[in-house]
């Protein structure tokens, strides 16, 4: 279970405050739930929105004012980030963390009210599209009534002094100091946060969760909420923050984050790795899950925020991985202000609002949307073809591939290097006429084709 790692660490016999609640628990159904893919994700793509710096204003009813942009964009789930009470108490910044929660079922006074809450996740509804909310099930802010009534809800050193979380591997502290970590040996804790996630199915009508550091919890937590979670809505959609097989596998999850695919899309951009390496990937990682999908991205809010823009790590290379990442294997994510070129950090802890500018990459991603929504062989996971590599006589620098389910089939070559390329396809069973996406024009593949193509150029083709 999570935890007993700290008791080692702490050389400790037992909490400090224990009670008839702080025992270990195995809370595992006889069965794991299936997951069961509704029809509605098997196009779709997922946008972040950072409400508190999506507009100068920073509430529900500005960033209203979007919807029909982004529905016009293609937006299928808005995930949006987390919209609770942030606790005062050892807060970062002059705002603090979304992450340092007070309270999960009100909604956060800087953003509006339930009411406002309620009339946004109606008219996204209205539009055809889905709402999931970022839930933090790690830890809570310092400021939560459970502090003061259930301290045993949270971890304890031998002192009895709460702590906030600790990396398992190190023993020594995240850093994540404005929260405190939550203890899953307490059943009572574990029903508490199953009752606040129902709230939001039953009150609200959201259509699920990204779930915040979800391989921090223990696997057989998930399994029991989330089979409960879809006893009330069979149709909702659950996100794993973390890369770990038995979320999609076992626990229920329908996706979880590409983080590996995304690291190596970055060291691809500086030059350390090469398009084989997503062979190797594919072969190493990818195979390891047996349901549902990742989600691939070029940026987030943590990516954003702590690593850098998608221009700082990927620089001219930036649009030859978004077609990737969109035509690959998986959902795409777009974050809040990456159809606008965002090339700024935005501050965590502190107001930053996005300069939208001229929205100078909104008809790419539009482009890539509507040809994922319209062509089957991009759907996500099973719905979708499998994708298949194409050799090009130069697999180091060039990525090529083909996914094709029933009459519909799209063929993509991106050149992964700042070097001009040239190429030669070897498939004879693709020739044919395609839409070149991109060009708007008709395109001719021939056996043994000569392709030239320059630095992080692509072609994407469909039939």
């Amino acid at each position: 279970m999570k935890k007993t790692f700290l008791i080692l660490f702490i050389a400790a016999a037992s909490f400090a405050c224990e009670d008839s609640q702080t025992t270990k628990v195995d809370d595992t159904p006889a069965e794991a739930p299936e997951v069961v893919n509704t029809d509605w994700e098997n196009d779709d793509n997922i946008y972040e929105v950072n409400i508190r710096q999506y507009t100068p204003e920073g509430t529900f009813s500005a960033f209203k004012e979007h919807l029909p942009r982004l529905k016009a964009m293609g937006v299928d789930i808005l995930w949006l980030m987390p919209i609770y009470p942030i606790s005062d108490k050892r807060k970062k910044g002059s705002l603090g963390s979304y992450y340092a929660i007070s309270d999960y079922t009100k909604i956060n006074p800087e953003f509006g009210t339930m009411v406002e809450f309620k009339a946004l996740v109606e008219q996204i509804h209205d539009m055809g599209m889905r709402v999931i909310l970022d839930w933090v099930p790690n830890h809570t802010g310092w400021n939560h009534s459970w502090i003061e009534e259930h301290p045993d809800f949270y971890t304890q050193d031998s002192t009895g002094t709460i702590i906030d979380p600790i990396d398992p591997k190190t023993g020594e502290s995240w850093g994540w100091t404005d929260v405190a970590d939550l203890n899953y040996d307490n059943e009572a804790m574990r029903q508490e946060m199953r009752k606040d996630m129902a709230f939001w199915l039953t009150e609200v009508g959201v259509d699920g969760f990204r779930c915040d550091v979800a391989g921090e919890v223990p696997d057989d937590f998930w399994v029991n909420t989330i089979d409960t979670l879809r006893q009330l809505n069979p149709d909702i959609f659950m996100l794993a923050e973390a890369e770990h097989a038995e979320h999609r596998n076992i626990c229920g999850f329908d996706m979880n984050y590409g983080w590996s695919f995304h690291h190596l899309m970055n060291e691809i951009a500086k030059g350390d790795k090469n398009a084989t390496d997503i062979d190797k990937w594919l072969e190493e990682e990818a195979s390891k899950y047996k349901k549902g999908y990742f989600m691939h991205f070029l940026t987030n809010h943590d990516e954003n925020s702590w690593n850098g823009t998608i221009e700082e790590r990927m620089g001219e290379a930036a649009d030859a991985f978004a077609v990737l990442a969109f035509t690959f294997d998986g959902m795409p994510l777009i974050y809040s202000g990456q159809e606008a070129g965002l090339n700024k950090r935005l501050e965590f802890f502190e107001k930053d609002s996005i300069a939208w500018g001229n929205y100078s990459k909104q008809d790419f991603y539009t482009t890539l949307l509507a040809l994922k929504h319209d062509n089957s062989a991009l759907w996500n996971g099973e719905a979708g073809g499998k994708l298949q590599r194409i050799d090009t006589a130069d697999n180091l620098d060039v990525y090529a591939f083909y996914r094709e389910k029933e009459n519909n089939r799209v063929v993509v070559i991106v050149n992964l290097s700042d070097a001009s390329q040239s190429i030669t396809l070897d498939n004879a069973e693709l020739s044919g006429s395609y839409s070149n996406v991109f060009a708007n024009s008709t395109t001719e593949i021939a056996d043994k084709m000569d392709i030239q193509l320059g630095a992080w150029e692509y072609l994407v083709l469909q039939q």
